[in-house]
């Protein structure tokens, strides 16, 4: 099931420039939304999805929420899918 949800949660393009967005630091709720058309709620539902799926965590300090990426997740991810492609580790 965990693998399912990270797959899911990587399939939709906000979701992935999300992830894009957080691989510089972390950033507040209303950072993220700034960088999108969408509503504040649509946001809040993809950053929901990333969370269910261990791909990002969040911190609440005082009245903000702050999201950063997990790496071991991802990490975990790209050893998959490297030995999903049969790579060389001395490729």
């Amino acid at each position: 099931m965990g693998l399912q949800n990270t797959l899911r949660a990587l399939a939709d393009p906000i979701r992935r420039e999300i992830l894009n967005l957080l691989k510089n630091g972390r950033l507040s709720a209303g950072e993220i939304t700034d960088h999108f058309d969408v509503t504040g709620a649509s946001v809040s539902r993809h950053l929901s999805v990333l969370k269910e799926a261990d791909l990002i965590r969040d911190t609440r300090e005082g009245k903000f929420i702050f999201y950063e990426l997990n790496a071991s997740v991802l990490e975990e991810i790209m050893l998959w899918i490297t030995d999903l492609k049969g790579e060389n580790k001395n490729d």
